[in-house]
Protein backbone atom coordinates (compact mmCIF):
# COMPACT_ATOMS: atom_id res chain seq x y z
CA UNK A 1 0.00 0.00 0.00
CA UNK A 2 1.19 3.48 -0.93
CA UNK A 3 -0.17 6.92 -0.05
CA UNK A 4 -0.28 10.11 -2.09
CA UNK A 5 -0.75 13.58 -0.61
CA UNK A 6 -1.68 16.04 -3.37
CA UNK A 7 -1.86 19.70 -2.26
CA UNK A 8 -3.95 21.93 -4.49
CA UNK A 9 -4.48 25.69 -4.41
CA UNK A 10 -8.14 25.95 -3.41
CA UNK A 11 -9.36 26.03 0.18
CA UNK A 12 -12.49 28.19 0.05
CA UNK A 13 -14.91 27.08 -2.67
CA UNK A 14 -16.65 23.94 -1.41
CA UNK A 15 -18.07 22.89 -4.78
CA UNK A 16 -14.68 23.24 -6.46
CA UNK A 17 -12.94 21.31 -3.67
CA UNK A 18 -15.49 18.50 -3.98
CA UNK A 19 -15.13 18.30 -7.76
CA UNK A 20 -11.33 18.14 -7.60
CA UNK A 21 -11.33 15.65 -4.71
CA UNK A 22 -13.73 13.38 -6.62
CA UNK A 23 -11.39 13.46 -9.62
CA UNK A 24 -8.43 12.40 -7.48
CA UNK A 25 -10.49 9.59 -5.95
CA UNK A 26 -11.01 7.97 -9.36
CA UNK A 27 -8.94 4.81 -8.96
CA UNK A 28 -7.73 5.55 -5.41
CA UNK A 29 -9.22 5.55 -1.92
CA UNK A 30 -9.75 9.05 -0.53
CA UNK A 31 -8.81 8.89 3.15
CA UNK A 32 -8.83 12.55 4.16
CA UNK A 33 -9.62 16.08 2.96
CA UNK A 34 -8.16 19.05 4.84
CA UNK A 35 -9.04 22.51 3.52
CA UNK A 36 -7.80 25.82 4.91
CA UNK A 37 -9.34 29.11 3.70
CA UNK A 38 -6.48 31.27 5.03
CA UNK A 39 -3.85 29.17 3.26
CA UNK A 40 -6.36 28.76 0.38
CA UNK A 41 -5.14 25.21 0.06
CA UNK A 42 -6.51 21.68 0.31
CA UNK A 43 -4.48 18.62 1.25
CA UNK A 44 -5.83 15.20 0.27
CA UNK A 45 -4.62 11.81 1.45
CA UNK A 46 -5.12 8.97 -1.02
CA UNK A 47 -4.19 5.30 -0.73
CA UNK A 48 -3.78 2.47 -3.18
CA UNK A 49 -1.51 -0.40 -4.19
CA UNK A 50 1.47 0.24 -6.47
CA UNK A 51 0.50 0.98 -10.08
CA UNK A 52 -2.87 2.42 -9.02
CA UNK A 53 -2.05 5.96 -7.87
CA UNK A 54 -0.37 7.50 -10.92
CA UNK A 55 -3.57 7.46 -12.96
CA UNK A 56 -5.61 8.94 -10.11
CA UNK A 57 -3.06 11.73 -9.64
CA UNK A 58 -3.01 12.58 -13.34
CA UNK A 59 -6.81 12.67 -13.36
CA UNK A 60 -6.86 14.97 -10.34
CA UNK A 61 -4.17 17.19 -11.84
CA UNK A 62 -6.30 17.71 -14.94
CA UNK A 63 -9.25 18.72 -12.73
CA UNK A 64 -7.02 21.19 -10.86
CA UNK A 65 -5.93 22.75 -14.15
CA UNK A 66 -9.56 23.05 -15.27
CA UNK A 67 -10.94 24.40 -11.98
CA UNK A 68 -8.20 26.68 -10.59
CA UNK A 69 -6.84 29.88 -12.11
CA UNK A 70 -3.59 30.87 -10.43
CA UNK A 71 -3.84 34.36 -11.96
CA UNK A 72 -6.61 35.03 -9.44
CA UNK A 73 -5.25 32.96 -6.56
CA UNK A 74 -4.72 34.57 -3.17
CA UNK A 75 -3.62 32.70 -0.05
CA UNK A 76 -1.12 32.70 2.79
CA UNK A 77 0.70 29.53 1.70
CA UNK A 78 3.43 29.86 -0.96
CA UNK A 79 2.66 27.87 -4.10
CA UNK A 80 3.52 27.63 -7.81
CA UNK A 81 0.55 25.79 -9.25
CA UNK A 82 -3.07 24.70 -9.21
CA UNK A 83 -1.76 21.28 -8.18
CA UNK A 84 1.16 22.61 -6.17
CA UNK A 85 2.89 19.53 -4.75
CA UNK A 86 2.19 15.84 -5.22
CA UNK A 87 4.27 13.43 -3.11
CA UNK A 88 3.90 9.63 -3.24
CA UNK A 89 4.53 8.13 0.20
CA UNK A 90 5.92 4.73 1.12
CA UNK A 91 5.00 3.25 4.50
CA UNK A 92 7.46 0.33 4.56
CA UNK A 93 11.10 0.29 3.52
CA UNK A 94 10.42 -2.50 1.06
CA UNK A 95 7.98 -0.22 -0.80
CA UNK A 96 10.54 2.54 -1.33
CA UNK A 97 11.34 1.66 -4.94
CA UNK A 98 7.66 1.14 -5.76
CA UNK A 99 6.93 4.66 -4.48
CA UNK A 100 9.73 6.12 -6.59
CA UNK A 101 8.42 4.39 -9.70
CA UNK A 102 4.85 5.50 -8.95
CA UNK A 103 5.96 9.10 -8.42
CA UNK A 104 7.84 9.17 -11.75
CA UNK A 105 4.81 7.69 -13.53
CA UNK A 106 2.60 10.29 -11.83
CA UNK A 107 4.94 13.10 -12.89
CA UNK A 108 4.74 11.98 -16.51
CA UNK A 109 0.95 11.59 -16.30
CA UNK A 110 0.44 15.01 -14.69
CA UNK A 111 2.56 16.69 -17.35
CA UNK A 112 0.67 14.92 -20.14
CA UNK A 113 -2.91 15.25 -18.88
CA UNK A 114 -2.74 18.68 -17.20
CA UNK A 115 -0.19 20.08 -19.68
CA UNK A 116 1.87 21.68 -16.92
CA UNK A 117 5.64 21.59 -16.36
CA UNK A 118 6.56 19.16 -13.59
CA UNK A 119 9.65 19.47 -11.42
CA UNK A 120 11.05 16.68 -9.26
CA UNK A 121 12.14 17.61 -5.73
CA UNK A 122 13.30 15.80 -2.60
CA UNK A 123 15.12 12.55 -3.24
CA UNK A 124 13.97 12.51 -6.89
CA UNK A 125 15.48 15.93 -7.62
CA UNK A 126 17.57 16.06 -10.79
CA UNK A 127 20.00 18.52 -9.13
CA UNK A 128 21.02 18.91 -5.49
CA UNK A 129 19.76 22.52 -5.53
CA UNK A 130 16.28 21.28 -6.50
CA UNK A 131 15.71 19.21 -3.36
CA UNK A 132 13.80 21.92 -1.47
CA UNK A 133 10.42 23.23 -2.60
CA UNK A 134 11.60 26.72 -1.66
CA UNK A 135 14.00 26.62 -4.62
CA UNK A 136 11.05 26.65 -7.02
CA UNK A 137 8.77 28.91 -4.96
CA UNK A 138 11.25 31.74 -4.40
CA UNK A 139 9.82 34.87 -6.00
CA UNK A 140 6.49 33.20 -6.79
CA UNK A 141 5.07 32.39 -10.20
CA UNK A 142 6.46 35.53 -11.85
CA UNK A 143 10.03 34.59 -10.96
CA UNK A 144 9.49 30.94 -11.94
CA UNK A 145 8.16 32.11 -15.32
CA UNK A 146 11.27 34.26 -15.83
CA UNK A 147 13.61 31.39 -14.96
CA UNK A 148 11.84 29.09 -17.41
CA UNK A 149 11.67 31.64 -20.21
CA UNK A 150 15.36 32.50 -19.83
CA UNK A 151 16.42 28.85 -19.95
CA UNK A 152 17.84 29.07 -16.42
CA UNK A 153 15.49 26.28 -15.33
CA UNK A 154 13.99 23.36 -17.23
CA UNK A 155 11.21 21.04 -16.09
CA UNK A 156 11.79 17.32 -15.66
CA UNK A 157 8.55 16.56 -17.51
CA UNK A 158 6.12 18.49 -19.68
CA UNK A 159 6.22 21.83 -21.49
CA UNK A 160 9.10 24.25 -21.10
CA UNK A 161 6.87 27.12 -20.01
CA UNK A 162 4.28 27.65 -17.32
CA UNK A 163 0.67 26.72 -17.98
CA UNK A 164 -1.04 30.13 -18.34
CA UNK A 165 -3.56 29.49 -15.56
CA UNK A 166 -2.39 26.32 -13.76
CA UNK A 167 1.32 27.10 -13.27
CA UNK A 168 3.52 24.11 -12.49
CA UNK A 169 3.62 21.08 -10.18
CA UNK A 170 6.25 19.58 -7.85
CA UNK A 171 6.48 15.77 -7.46
CA UNK A 172 8.53 13.50 -5.19
CA UNK A 173 8.55 10.19 -3.31
CA UNK A 174 9.09 10.23 0.44
CA UNK A 175 8.33 8.49 3.74
CA UNK A 176 5.52 9.88 5.93
CA UNK A 177 6.03 13.35 7.37
CA UNK A 178 3.90 15.41 9.74
CA UNK A 179 2.30 18.64 8.56
CA UNK A 180 1.69 20.46 11.82
CA UNK A 181 0.52 24.00 12.55
CA UNK A 182 0.79 25.81 15.88
CA UNK A 183 -1.31 28.89 16.59
CA UNK A 184 0.28 31.53 18.81
CA UNK A 185 -1.17 34.09 21.20
CA UNK A 186 0.63 37.38 21.79
CA UNK A 187 2.92 37.27 18.78
CA UNK A 188 2.75 39.64 15.82
CA UNK A 189 3.62 38.39 12.37
CA UNK A 190 7.24 39.54 12.54
CA UNK A 191 7.81 37.71 15.83
CA UNK A 192 6.07 34.63 14.40
CA UNK A 193 8.37 34.69 11.37
CA UNK A 194 11.36 34.97 13.67
CA UNK A 195 10.15 31.91 15.58
CA UNK A 196 9.76 30.00 12.31
CA UNK A 197 13.24 31.09 11.22
CA UNK A 198 14.81 29.74 14.41
CA UNK A 199 12.69 26.56 14.38
CA UNK A 200 13.55 25.36 10.88
CA UNK A 201 16.61 23.24 10.21
CA UNK A 202 18.13 25.75 7.78
CA UNK A 203 18.10 28.37 10.57
CA UNK A 204 19.91 26.10 13.02
CA UNK A 205 16.73 24.64 14.49
CA UNK A 206 15.31 21.14 14.67
CA UNK A 207 16.58 18.59 12.12
CA UNK A 208 14.24 17.96 9.21
CA UNK A 209 11.84 20.76 10.15
CA UNK A 210 10.60 23.31 7.63
CA UNK A 211 8.62 26.25 9.02
CA UNK A 212 6.78 29.39 7.94
CA UNK A 213 5.18 32.23 9.88
CA UNK A 214 1.59 32.79 8.72
CA UNK A 215 -0.72 35.73 9.45
CA UNK A 216 -4.18 34.28 10.13
CA UNK A 217 -5.80 37.72 10.45
CA UNK A 218 -7.57 39.25 13.43
CA UNK A 219 -4.35 39.37 15.42
CA UNK A 220 -3.83 35.59 15.15
CA UNK A 221 -0.64 34.03 13.83
CA UNK A 222 0.57 30.51 13.10
CA UNK A 223 3.81 28.63 12.76
CA UNK A 224 3.19 26.20 9.90
CA UNK A 225 5.62 23.27 9.81
CA UNK A 226 6.54 20.15 7.91
CA UNK A 227 8.39 17.69 10.13
CA UNK A 228 10.26 15.41 7.73
CA UNK A 229 11.18 12.75 10.31
CA UNK A 230 8.39 12.84 12.90
CA UNK A 231 9.71 9.65 14.50
CA UNK A 232 13.10 11.20 15.35
CA UNK A 233 11.54 14.63 16.04
CA UNK A 234 8.06 14.00 17.47
CA UNK A 235 5.48 16.77 17.54
CA UNK A 236 5.98 17.19 21.29
CA UNK A 237 9.54 18.36 20.59
CA UNK A 238 8.30 20.84 17.99
CA UNK A 239 5.74 22.22 20.46
CA UNK A 240 8.37 22.46 23.18
CA UNK A 241 10.76 24.41 20.96
CA UNK A 242 8.05 26.73 19.65
CA UNK A 243 6.98 27.40 23.26
CA UNK A 244 10.58 28.30 24.20
CA UNK A 245 10.98 30.64 21.24
CA UNK A 246 7.55 32.19 21.80
CA UNK A 247 8.20 32.79 25.51
CA UNK A 248 11.29 34.83 24.60
CA UNK A 249 8.92 37.12 22.68
CA UNK A 250 6.10 37.28 25.24
CA UNK A 251 3.89 34.79 23.38
CA UNK A 252 2.67 31.21 23.79
CA UNK A 253 1.17 28.33 21.76
CA UNK A 254 -2.60 28.02 22.20
CA UNK A 255 -3.65 25.37 19.65
CA UNK A 256 -2.23 22.77 17.30
CA UNK A 257 -3.49 21.42 13.99
CA UNK A 258 -2.42 18.22 12.26
CA UNK A 259 -2.94 18.27 8.49
CA UNK A 260 -3.71 14.88 6.97
CA UNK A 261 -2.42 11.63 8.47
CA UNK A 262 0.63 11.13 10.70
CA UNK A 263 2.55 8.13 12.08
CA UNK A 264 1.58 6.94 15.55
CA UNK A 265 5.11 7.51 16.88
CA UNK A 266 4.93 11.21 16.03
CA UNK A 267 2.38 11.67 18.82
CA UNK A 268 4.55 10.30 21.65
CA UNK A 269 4.61 12.71 24.60
CA UNK A 270 2.12 15.12 23.05
CA UNK A 271 1.09 17.61 25.78
CA UNK A 272 -2.59 17.32 26.65
CA UNK A 273 -2.89 21.00 27.53
CA UNK A 274 -2.47 22.02 23.87
CA UNK A 275 -5.75 21.28 22.04
CA UNK A 276 -5.53 19.78 18.55
CA UNK A 277 -8.16 21.25 16.26
CA UNK A 278 -10.27 18.59 14.52
CA UNK A 279 -7.87 15.74 15.30
CA UNK A 280 -9.35 12.21 15.53
CA UNK A 281 -6.74 9.46 16.16
CA UNK A 282 -8.98 6.85 14.55
CA UNK A 283 -9.05 8.90 11.34
CA UNK A 284 -5.72 10.70 11.29
CA UNK A 285 -3.15 8.14 12.53
CA UNK A 286 -1.77 6.12 9.61
CA UNK A 287 -1.44 2.81 11.47
CA UNK A 288 -4.97 2.99 12.88
CA UNK A 289 -6.53 4.03 9.58
CA UNK A 290 -4.79 1.45 7.42
CA UNK A 291 -3.90 -1.21 9.99
CA UNK A 292 -0.36 -1.41 8.65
Amino acid sequence: MLLAVPNFSEGRDGARIEAISTAFATGAALLDIHSDPVHNRTVLTLSGPPDSLAGALANGARACAEEIDMRRHEGAHPCIGALDVCPVVWLRTEDHEAARAEALAAAQGIATHARVPVFLYGELASHLSHRERAFFRAGGLAELRRRLNSGELRPDFGPGELHPSAGATLVTARPPLAAFNIELEGAGIEATREIADHLRESGGGLPGVRALGIDLGGGRTQVSTNVHDPIAVPLSRVIERVAELAAERGARPVAGEIVGLVPEASLVGLPRELPLTGFDPAQHVIERRLRV
